[in-house]
């Protein structure tokens, strides 16, 4: 047995008994260092794959000051499924992100360094822990290294980011895949007719407003994204562009999200340019130049407290990618999950139902999301058991 994995492992299994949560160090009155050690489950009869390991361990600082401010997360993989193929844990890892900002008052502030892309619904584009297909398709959940501005405005809210280049690449074995988030990236040798770009120039605008109607409260927004993708193998530069639609609805403990996003690049590869390869997690995989993308999240919050138990949430999450070469099969994920507090710890629970899906069922991996894969509905079981210290 890997002597580093039992010893990460130790505070995880401690976490299940002990009866008060732990939470970050204050080193002083304006920052504090924690993190976070997770396992996670996977169950998939179809592939014989039933499995509860080791997934991430998370090491994070936060600062605040009346006017300074910054953040930064590292994390760390390997030697678990789906990375059985490295020796030790860290043989995988990068940051999610990492910056430093300044507030000019508690409505304005400036980000420079590694942030979140302000596009869409926000960070998640819903509730689901496993994330959309808008996170495969670099548009959820996806960090950029550049400079951000983020203010409130009475019921408006408006981010801005210009972002010189793509995510830092941390480490592993993907040629371009070494990032939190997906991006554009450099295919790896067994991604057929895989392409070379890197993004650049990235521009990114979200602005939203906030709404009461009655009982139920929200906001709706419009984000704009455009950036430059320059190709290695032609030394010519194409184009990225996106742009979506959103509205946040909530009443009690009903909540409502939907969104609707249009995508279009135009590479500059030496071939196929209705194919753009993206990378993340130390994979790489093709994606369709040009679609739409639509989401939309229910979700339901129980009761605060059941002894241990706590922040209860049901939800259901629906993403297409509709693509627009007649012949590239659409890609579909469904799921139904739950999230809740158990104790010190979180537990997430959730039935992935894809089709044309590079990361439920087997599908074909670096082809799903382009020209596509089994074409039929896979399932599976994920759940993901956390520990925030």
């Amino acid at each position: 047995m890997n002597t580093q994995r039992v010893v990460l492992a130790l505070p995880f299994l401690a976490m299940l008994v002990q009866p008060k949560p732990v939470w970050a160090v204050p080193i002083t009155e304006n920052l504090d260092v924690g993190g976070a050690i997770r396992g996670r489950l996977d169950i998939d009869p179809d592939r014989d794959i039933s499995k509860f390991d080791f997934d991430t361990l998370i090491l994070r600082a936060d600062y605040n000051s009346e006017q300074w401010i910054g953040s930064a997360q590292y994390r760390l993989y390997g030697n678990a499924y789906p990375y059985r193929y490295t020796d030790d844990i860290g043989d995988i890892a990068f940051f999610e992100h990492a910056w430093i900002g300044y507030k000019f008052s508690p409505a304005h502030q400036l980000q420079v360094g590694q942030t979140d892309i302000p596009f869409g619904l926000g960070g998640y584009f819903g509730n689901t822990f496993f994330e959309t297909l808008g996170n495969v398709i670099g548009l959820e959940d996806t960090q950029d290294l550049g400079i951000k501005y983020v203010g409130k405005f009475d019921l408006w809210d408006f981010s801005a980011a210009y972002y010189p280049v793509s995510a830092q690449q941390g480490r592993g074995t993907s040629r371009g895949g070494r990032t939190y988030g997906t991006s554009v990236a450099s295919a790896d040798d067994y991604v057929a007719q895989g392409s070379d770009n890197e993004e650049r120039d990235i521009l990114v605008g979200r602005l939203a407003r906030h709404y009461s109607a009655g009982e139920w409260q929200g906001e709706v927004g419009l984000s704009l994204l455009s950036s430059t993708l320059h190709n290695n193998d032609t030394n010519r530069d194409g184009q990225r562009l996106a742009a979506a639609l959103h509205l946040k609805s909530q009443h009690g403990p009903l909540g409502f999200q939907t969104m609707a996003a249009r995508q279009q690049m135009t590479p500059k590869n030496p071939e196929a340019d209705t194919l753009v390869s993206f990378g993340g997690f130390d994979a790489t995989f093709n994606v369709a130049a040009k679609g739409n993308l639509y989401v939309a999240d229910v979700s339901y919050e129980l009761a605060p407290h059941f002894g241990w138990l706590s922040k209860v949430k049901i939800y259901g999450n629906y993403s297409l990618f509709d693509k627009d070469q007649k012949h590239f099969k659409d890609s579909q994920r469904a799921i139904l999950g739950t999230s809740f507090n158990l104790g010190p710890v979180w537990v997430a629970m959730e039935w992935l139902h894809g089709r044309n899906d590079p990361y439920i069922g087997g599908s074909d991996f670096t082809q799903s999301l382009a020209a596509g894969g089994s074409n039929r509905w896979e399932n599976q079981i994920y759940g993901n058991i956390g520990y925030y210290f």
